[in-house]
């Protein structure tokens, strides 16, 4: 098969797309209705991938997910179609708890990779995660997705040069993690808890100056793999595994042929280096600006990551908004 190479300007292009979507859905702050904030965000972004001079299919879709209405299905193609073969990860909204509560956190982040670079298993929802920066990512093996909480955050620390009561885990506020909070508790480790957004929290680890040193819990598989794409651009480490909540997903991912046992890393996750990774900022977040809407302007904060040259931009964007 010939190889596929990716026109090195493509995050720019990717990124119009997260813009796109965030303009859209940060119109719905403090609503009170994700549903509805999150079927104009995807009709958004997916408007924008559809002018993308590529032939595009969606990798992961929203099949399985709670409380989402399936405008994103996975294998959907999407792009021109006369432009290379790629696989596409998206999430409109990561974080729509926050965006329909007016908090901090909600963005919205795509990634592209060569076709048949990205792993996905349809029917699986949810994932188990530890994501940690480029200093620990030497030391992180799959036996830490295992290990009590205490040996794996002594390993971060040693690897850090500090003490485990100096370090912040990011964790999802879910009754799941009932046990692993108390278990990083004890250990002296602080917790930052946050309702969703574990892309946020992934970008957080792996970018410096965050404060956050490492990731851990059961997230959204999407989440996962759009994680991944942007680890592959900032030099961190991942490790994953299927979490099915219950019976039936067990079942529906048993059925489709994939190991709920398999720990992947993120070269199993994502196995090219050519993957580029943007998110927009819908909400603030410490990494990025909300969308400030001035008028018939709006403002928006955005970051394109591309793994092949490890290559971090920041664009700060005004757009003119279409009368109503």
């Amino acid at each position: 098969m010939e190889e596929i190479i990716l026109p090195r300007n493509l995050g720019l292009e990717v990124v119009r797309t997260t813009e796109a979507a965030a303009l859209v859905a940060g119109r719905w702050m403090g609503l009170g209705n994700p549903q509805q904030a999150d079927r104009e965000a995807s009709d958004a972004m997916l408007d924008g991938l559809n002018e993308v001079k590529f032939n595009g299919r969606i990798v992961l879709g929203e099949e399985g997910k709670p409380n989402h209405e399936l405008s994103i299905s996975s294998q959907k193609k999407i792009g021109t179609t006369d432009g290379p073969l790629v696989d596409v990860v998206v999430d409109p909204i990561d974080g729509r708890t926050q965006l329909a509560r007016g908090y901090p956190g909600a963005i919205s982040a795509a990634a592209v990779a060569p076709r048949g670079s990205m792993w996905n298993c349809t029917p699986a929802v949810y994932m188990e995660k530890i994501i940690v920066d480029a200093t620990v990512a030497p030391y992180l093996v799959p036996e830490c997705l295992d290990a009590p909480s205490a040996w794996t955050l002594a390993m971060v620390a040693r690897a850090k040069g500090v003490s485990v009561n100096n370090l912040t885990v990011f964790v999802l506020d879910r009754i799941r993690h009932t046990e692993l909070i108390e278990e990083i508790r004890n250990t002296g480790a602080h917790v930052m808890l946050r309702p969703d957004g574990d892309i946020v929290g992934a970008l957080m680890v792996c970018m410096s100056n965050s404060g956050v040193d490492i990731l851990m819990g059961v997230g959204g598989l999407i989440e996962g793999l759009l994680s991944s794409c942007a680890i592959k651009a900032l030099g961190g480490a991942m490790l994953g595994r299927l979490h099915p909540l219950d019976e039936v997903e067990r079942a529906k991912i048993h059925d489709s042929g994939c190991d709920t046992s398999r720990i992947m890393t993120t070269a199993d996750m994502v196995n090219s280096d050519q993957v580029f990774f943007a998110a927009t900022g819908i909400t603030d977040s410490p990494l990025l600006n909300g969308v400030v809407y001035k008028g018939n302007r709006a403002e928006t904060n955005s970051i394109i990551l591309r793994s092949e040259t490890r290559t971090r931009r920041r664009i700060i964007a005004e757009h003119l908004l279409a009368e109503e």
